[in-house]
């Protein structure tokens, strides 16, 4: 790995010269040049320092971004129980990501676990049925085609109000599901 490079593909997108770099790494620019030149390299508390500098881990820094998995087909996805209904995992082991998307579906009059208060974001988008959304003393109903957005501080549950089975593309974030 060309450590200088890519310290240098860091610091350009977030549009930092190597003299601003340097002030606050409390390092010199010439220092800063000749590593991002591969001239020379950092011990570990300077890269470590380097790195919150410009906002990113050591291990996000060597993660291999050529073997990330961005694309998930069928083979990727598992299920599991969400009160009366499933939900589908979309992502596989998305409760490292900041978003976690899933489908739940739920059969007639079924409804999802009471989801508790958290620090977050839920969305959903309808993509069969209608549902019905409790939180708190409310409700909300949303039919194919529409989208919700909730956030995370009051409890709520979705409950299915079609003839049919209902599913909802439904993706929280920081994950939690």
């Amino acid at each position: 790995m060309e450590i200088g490079k890519k310290l240098k593909q860091i610091r350009l997108q977030r549009a930092l010269t190597q003299e601003e770099l340097a002030d606050r790494c409390e390092l010199t620019k010439g220092y800063i040049s000749q590593l991002e030149n591969d001239l020379c390299s950092p011990s570990i508390a300077t890269l470590v320092d380097i790195l919150e500098c410009l906002g990113i881990s050591l291990k996000e820094f060597f993660a291999d971004s050529e073997n990330e998995k961005v694309v998930f087909g069928q083979e990727d996805y598992f299920q599991s129980a969400n009160g009366d209904g499933t939900s589908t995992w979309l992502v596989p082991n998305s409760q490292k990501n900041d978003m976690e998307p899933i489908i739940l579906t739920l059969p007639q009059e079924g409804a999802s676990v009471v989801r508790e208060p958290f620090e977050g974001q839920e969305f959903g988008y309808v993509l069969q049925g209608k549902i019905k959304i409790v939180c708190e003393n409310r409700t909300y109903t949303v039919k194919k085609g529409e989208a919700f957005y909730l956030d995370g501080k009051r409890q709520h549950q979705l409950v299915n109000v079609a003839k049919n089975q209902s599913q909802v593309l439904w993706v929280a974030t920081p994950s939690n599901f």
